[in-house]
């Protein structure tokens, strides 16, 4: 049997997402952002989301058919995330799967978000990674993973109790008017400032976390320090707090995420979601990981942020692994927890 072709949509927040897979290899990846629309609010709108998505179905769909140089006849099933995520988004996404995989007579996965941003490994690596830890950090989540087989078996390790390492991103860059998305332009400007500078907070990093709440995180401390400074600091060095505020974050996210490993005796790890392209968490996770004996797993960044490719690599996996598809109408659920893969 030829290795199946199978198309993802992703949709869950601003970008919608359309990708093609032939089992492990990449065809086409197709994004189309509504994030400029969302930049004078600061954040994302729901419903400017929603009104996007429905825009950008119908061209993104078939620019990727054209770019992986296929036709709707020629897929073999429809993968589409079916949550966590915004509820409005999710329902244009979950609806435009449900109508091709209907009329095309094919399988339909609605599977979890969480779980298909850890899947993207599967498209840049030859080897499977299972049993691995995975660091997954974005916008709205901040987790650690056991994965022990990715379409069936995922142990959620902790979670952060507050702010996700995105989301802190994108509220101190507001603060440091750097715009927005915070991620990416807190990592542009910390380039030209010194990451010891200032001393944040590591939040749950005490004798006492270790010991009741190992792998749990907490950045709404370290945000409020960030404040409390730059309101004591008027003439603070802006490089300076970009570089020493994201050093916190990467200090903390790593020490979990490798203390994870040691304690599972699991030898492996791979990063995913938005917050994993950043540089600076990409250059100590490679250090620290290569002194541990931990093989590191990275997607490009380009597979890091939402997308289509992640969603049909796991519908592939999904496939290809006998599991049963997703039966009759279902519902897009915003709060779809990691342990369940799919609908």
């Amino acid at each position: 049997m030829s290795e199946p072709i199978v198309l993802g949509i992703e949709t869950s927040c601003d970008e919608t997402a359309i990708g093609i897979v032939r089992g492990r290899t990449l065809l086409a990846n197709e994004i189309a952002s509504s994030v400029d629309e969302h930049a004078r609010f600061g954040g994302v709108v729901p419903e400017i989301a929603s009104r996007a998505h429905l825009e950008a179905m119908l061209p993104s769909i078939e620019r990727a058919l054209k770019t992986a140089k296929v036709s709707l006849k020629d897929l073999d099933a429809i993968s589409v995330t079916a949550g966590p995520g915004l509820v409005g988004a999710l329902l244009v996404g979950t609806s435009s799967a449900a109508g091709l995989a209907q009329g095309l007579g094919i399988p339909l996965y609605g599977v979890n978000h969480l779980a298909a941003h850890v899947s993207v490994d599967y498209l840049t690596h030859d080897k499977p990674t299972d049993p691995t830890i995975a660091l997954l950090v974005s916008g709205g989540h901040s987790s650690l993973l056991q994965v022990d087989d990715i379409t069936g078996s995922i142990t959620k390790l902790g979670a952060t109790m507050d702010d996700a390492a995105g989301e802190a991103f994108d509220k101190i860059a507001r603060i440091l008017e750097l715009g927005f998305p915070g991620g990416p332009a807190i990592d542009r400007e910390a380039v030209n400032g010194k990451p010891d500078a200032i001393d944040f907070p590591r939040g749950l990093t005490t004798s006492n976390d270790w010991a009741t709440r190992p792998y749990d995180f907490s950045f709404s401390g370290l945000k409020t320090a960030v404040a409390r400074y730059l309101e004591s600091t008027p003439k603070y060095v802006r490089a300076d707090v970009a570089a020493s505020f994201q050093e916190a974050i990467v200090d903390v996210l790593l020490l979990k995420a490798l203390a994870a490993c040691k304690s599972s005796g699991i030898d492996s790890l791979v990063i995913a979601g938005g917050v994993a392209a950043n540089s600076r968490l990409r250059a100590v996770a490679a250090d620290r990981c290569a002194k541990a004996g931990i093989e590191l797993r990275i997607p490009n960044p380009a597979l890091c942020t939402d997308n289509g490719a992640m969603v049909a690599a796991l519908g592939s996996l999904m496939l290809s692994a006998g599991r049963p598809a997703t039966r009759g109408a279902f519902d897009a659920d915003y709060s779809l927890k990691v342990e369940q893969v799919s609908l």
